[in-house]
Formats: structure tokens, C-alpha cells, sequence
């Protein structure tokens, strides 16, 4: 049994936020315009680098409201944050003693630009991008619905978000490229009014749902016309024999609140309808003939043809159209700055409507304009925002008071998902010289072992939400698993206990445990009270370093993104 960890008693949280006893959505076309409160006249001129105008619109809303900024974080947290954004990982101590010391005037967008264009950013966006459609674990790749093979392949491949938004949405099962892409939609056929929400929460930044049942009673242009035009896309899609197929024709009726039943277009969040004849009932001989398809499909073991009418790619092209575009734009810049600053500029992140305005309308407005004029590349969205000195704020509140979460002017603590967790801690319980004098490719290789490994931990770990506080089960699996203890606490060849009982000195142990774990020099008090513990323990030294060493792995300085 391992020493009682402090670390799950006095877990860092942040306030939680007032309750929504409402459930809102996005607005139409006129309540889009109330909520971005700006025009495309009053923005910034376009060809600004976009962590220029970050900062612009960040530092204006301070000044405005007479907040003070935190300061900028020190090098040794910056590469830290970075690296754990970027790829997923704690930086090794050569990584981060490289950075340190480095002098170079450019030093940070040369880390940015290596980390992008790394395996590991690839590997890491990809299970974060799954874990935004399908709410599921990072790396957990046997999960039902799960595209991160898909998604792996199209963001090596550099695709840009509106491509694999539409391979998503209208994927081609006999292209080799899009493999699983069509996982998103046939998890969800069994559901076409889950499949409807879900499609509007990932895409558009609107939950739908709450205009399911009736008109919205606060948001006047919210109705339940918004919700059923938006399931009569989705819901002529069916499985054809384990393949996608969709009807051409289909009609949705709904009841309203009061009044009759009525009939529902196809109609976009915007109001925006497409026009057709085929919102009809099909006939006996059209399901009959339906049925015949679906069997002939099976046997086939082939994907059925697209209908000469689409309702799903109806909606992909209008969602994608200049002037319609603006859901899909202004959600994906949110959940990237919510991703990598820790709070949306809408929070919550599908709640996108003119009661609900952003914290900085011109920015939301700015960087959607921008992401979307750029062809919709993430890599460069991403760099802009982690380039910006709004992003690189320390985390440490120098103020007498907490400033609102919504001017960003000290940085947000985040929890590592469970893949960032798992994957740290091997590179933390390693030795760290392992990963010396290695070959970038070596190196790289290195990692993604370490990451493979970490995948089956990361399984019991709880995906974090905006709440998110560490549960008993996470406390219950670090302080009395064997698991845990085999896989971290070993002292075998190659791991920081491996290292550290060759260390005569404690002084020396603390210094290398603190330094490998956190990526910092041991403080003063740090060294001293560790090297006093192991004099104390000098009977059972590896004992007594491996409670020193799961006291550090376990600390809320390690399980925070600071």
C-alpha cells in the first residue's frame, strides 16, 4: 500500500458557473447578426496575423474593463503547455532544457511549427477531434461510433475541416482514404433525432434539441421548424446491409405545442429551405423496392449508390455557403480556442445564440471570417492561437481578485485527458536520459510506443469535462492499483527508479525526480523536505523513492495543463 496522496484532497477545480436552468439555441439569420454584434466593415483589416489581432481584441477588453493581466508564463511552463496541446505529452527534460537555454529571438514559433508538423500532432488532434464528435475517452479506439482512424488519416493527409466535414457527413465507402469515416453517421442511425442534435452540437455550435418539443419561449426566432428541418436532412439516411444508404424521398411530421400536425422542410439553422419535390411518404412499392436494394446490398457486400437527390449533401453544401457558413465557421474557431485556452469565447461550447453573446464578438467574428476565407486550415488557426500572448498568459492570478473567466487574463487550468495522462506519466517514469542523443525519427518512434503503451490506462481514466473534479474512481486507481504500480513504479532498466537507486545523494534523487516530473528545478523547500524523507527511510531506499516518486506523478502540479 502507497502513502496517502494529498493530491485528491485539495484537487485545484475552478467556480463552477451559474446554472442554465434554459436550454438555448442558436438563432436564425437577423438573431445571428444581434449575436456577433459586428459587421464585417468594423472588424480588423483581414491580412493581420492572426495572433496580432488576438492580442488586439484581447488587451482592447482589458483596458475597456480595467482588468490587469497575469504576465507571461516562464519558458519552462511554456513548452510544458505547448507540448501538451500540440502532440499530447509532457516535453522530456531535454526538450525542455534545450528551450530553456535557448537564446534564439524565434525560439517559440520554431517549437510551435516542429510540434505541428510532428507525428505526434496528428495523433493527438486526431483523438481530440474524436473525442468533440463522439464524447468518448481519447485513444480509445474500440469505442462504438469512433472515427480516429479516419480522422488520423485525413489530418496527415492535410485535409481541412470543411473536407472532412463532408467526408463525414457524405462518405464514399469504397474510397480507401475515407475508411471508417462513416462510423459517425451509423452509430447514430438508430437515433435520427440524436443523430440530429449531434450533428448541429459537433458542427454548428447549436444544441437543437430544446426545440424539439416546442417553440423556444425566450429566443423568439427559435422554433420547432429549426429542429425538424434539420432532422428532415438526416433521417432518409438508413443502413443498406452494413453500408449507408438514404432515401430520395421522406417527410417528417411534427406536433406542435398547439395547433395541428404539421409537415417539416428541409431547412437550415439559418432558416435558409431547399426546395424539392421529394418531401412525399414513400409509397408500398417504393419500400418495397427499398427492401430488395437493402438485401441486394448485403449480398453484394457493396455501398448502394447516392440517391439523384440528397438531402444530407443539401446540407453540406448549404451548410458550407458563403453567407450560410457561419454556424459551421464560428464553431470550430470556438472549440479550438476552448481546446487550447480552456473556456470557449460561447460557453458552452453548443450554446451559440443572441442570448448568449460571445466574451469578444469582433474576435469570434474576426477568426471565423478568417479560418473560413483560408480554407478552413486548422493547422494555421492553431498556430495563430497558440502564437498569441493571450495564450501564453501564466496561470498564477497576480491580482487581489480573480478577473471572470471571460478575459482570458491568466491562463485556465485544464485537465489532461486521459491519453496526455497516461502518455505523461511513462515519459515522467522514465529515465530521462533515454531519450538522449536519439535521431529525430528515433525519437518520434520512441514516443509513439510510449503513447501505444499508455492507451490501455487511459481506458480507466475519466475523460475530463469543464467541471471536471478528480473522482474517487481516479483516486482509488492511483493510490491502491497493482496496475498502476507495475506499470509507473517499476525500477527496471530504463526508468527514473532504475536511474535513481544508482544515486548515492537524496540531494541529487530530488533534484532529477522533481526535474523529470515537473520540467523544473526542485525548489529549495522541495529538496529539502524530499532528501529528508529518504534519510529518514534509509532502511527501504527504494521504498521510500517510490512513494517520493508517486506523490509527484500524482499531484495536481502534474495532472494540470497550467
Amino acid at each position: 500500500m502507497l502513502i496517502a496522496l494529498p493530491a485528491f484532497r485539495f484537487s485545484p477545480c475552478r467556480s463552477r458557473p451559474p446554472m442554465r436552468t434554459l436550454c438555448f439555441a442558436t438563432v436564425a439569420v437577423l438573431g445571428f447578426c444581434a449575436f456577433g454584434q459586428t459587421r464585417a466593415a468594423e472588424l480588423l483589416p483581414n491580412n493581420r496575423p492572426i495572433e496580432v489581432v488576438i492580442d488586439h481584441y484581447g488587451d482592447t477588453l482589458l483596458k475597456t474593463d480595467e482588468i490587469t493581466a497575469g504576465p507571461q508564463a516562464d519558458d519552462a511552463t511554456l513548452i510544458r503547455r505547448l507540448t501538451l496541446d500540440l502532440v499530447g505529452r509532457i516535453p522530456t527534460t531535454a526538450e525542455t532544457d534545450e528551450y530553456v537555454k535557448s537564446k534564439e529571438p524565434q525560439k517559440r514559433a520554431k517549437l510551435i511549427d516542429r510540434l505541428i508538423a510532428s507525428p505526434g500532432f496528428v495523433r493527438h488532434q486526431a483523438s481530440q477531434f474524436d473525442v468533440m464528435l463522439n464524447n468518448t475517452v481519447a485513444g480509445g479506439d474500440a469505442r462504438k461510433g469512433t472515427v480516429r482512424d479516419y480522422l488520423a488519416a485525413a489530418l496527415k493527409e492535410g485535409k481541412s475541416w470543411d473536407k472532412i466535414f463532408r467526408e463525414l457527413m457524405l462518405p464514399n465507402e469504397a474510397d480507401p482514404k475515407q475508411k471508417g469515416a462513416s462510423e459517425y453517421l451509423r452509430g447514430r442511425l438508430t437515433d435520427a433525432d440524436k443523430l440530429t442534435n449531434d450533428v448541429s452540437v459537433a458542427f454548428f455550435g447549436v444544441n437543437v434539441s430544446c426545440a424539439q418539443c416546442h417553440d423556444h419561449p425566450l429566443v423568439a426566432d427559435w422554433k420547432q421548424d429549426h429542429f425538424f428541418g434539420m432532422k428532415s436532412f438526416l433521417a432518409r439516411t438508413y443502413d443498406a446491409g452494413g453500408f449507408l444508404a438514404e432515401r430520395e424521398a421522406g417527410l417528417i411530421k411534427f406536433k406542435p405545442a398547439k395547433g395541428v400536425e404539421r409537415s417539416a422542410k428541409l431547412m437550415f439553422l439559418t432558416g435558409t429551405e431547399v426546395k424539392t419535390d421529394t418531401l412525399r411518404e414513400l409509397s408500398k412499392d417504393e419500400q418495397k423496392k427499398e427492401k430488395e436494394f437493402t438485401d441486394k446490398s448485403k449480398a453484394n457486400k457493396t455501398a448502394p449508390p447516392a440517391p439523384a437527390f440528397s438531402a444530407r449533401a443539401k446540407l453540406v453544401d448549404l451548410a458550407l455557403k458563403p453567407g450560410e457558413s457561419e454556424f459551421f465557421a464560428r464553431s470550430i474557431v470556438n472549440r479550438l480556442w476552448h481546446r487550447f485556452l480552456g473556456a470557449g469565447l460561447v460557453n458552452p461550447l453548443d450554446q451559440m445564440h443572441s442570448e448568449n453573446p460571445p466574451a469578444m464578438p469582433e474576435l469570434l467574428t474576426w477568426l471565423a471570417r478568417d479560418v473560413a476565407a483560408n480554407g478552413y486550415d486548422l493547422k494555421r488557426l492553431t498556430r495563430g492561437i497558440v502564437m498569441s500572448k493571450t495564450y501564453s498568459r501564466s496561470s498564477v492570478n497576480t491580482s487581489q481578485s480573480l478577473p471572470a473567466s471571460k478575459y482570458f487574463a491568466i491562463a485556465k487550468l485544464k485537465p489532461m485527458t486521459p491519453l496526455q495522462l497516461a502518455t505523461s506519466l511513462k515519459i515522467a517514469t522514465a529515465d530521462p536520459t533515454t531519450f538522449d542523443n536519439l535521431k529525430p525519427d528515433e525519437f518520434e518512434k520512441r514516443i509513439e510506443s510510449l503513447e501505444s503503451a499508455a492507451r490501455g490506462f487511459a481506458g480507466s481514466i475519466a475523460q475530463p469535462t469543464d467541471d471536471f473534479q478528480i473522482g474517487v474512481g481516479e483516486a482509488l486507481l492511483f493510490s491502491n492499483s497493482d496496475r498502476a504500480i507495475k506499470e509507473f513504479l517499476n525500477d527496471s532498466g530504463g526508468t527514473l527508479l532504475g536511474k535513481v537507486k544508482t544515486l548515492k545523494d537524496n540531494g541529487e534523487i530530488a533534484d532529477l525526480m522533481v526535474k523529470t516530473v515537473f520540467g523544473r528545478a526542485a525548489k529549495v523547500e522541495e529538496r529539502t523536505a524530499i532528501a529528508e524523507y529518504l534519510q529518514k527511510r534509509n532502511d527501504r531506499p527504494l521504498e521510500a523513492q517510490k512513494h517520493v516518486l508517486w506523490a509527484l506523478v500524482t499531484s495536481a502540479e502534474f495532472r494540470f495543463n497550467y
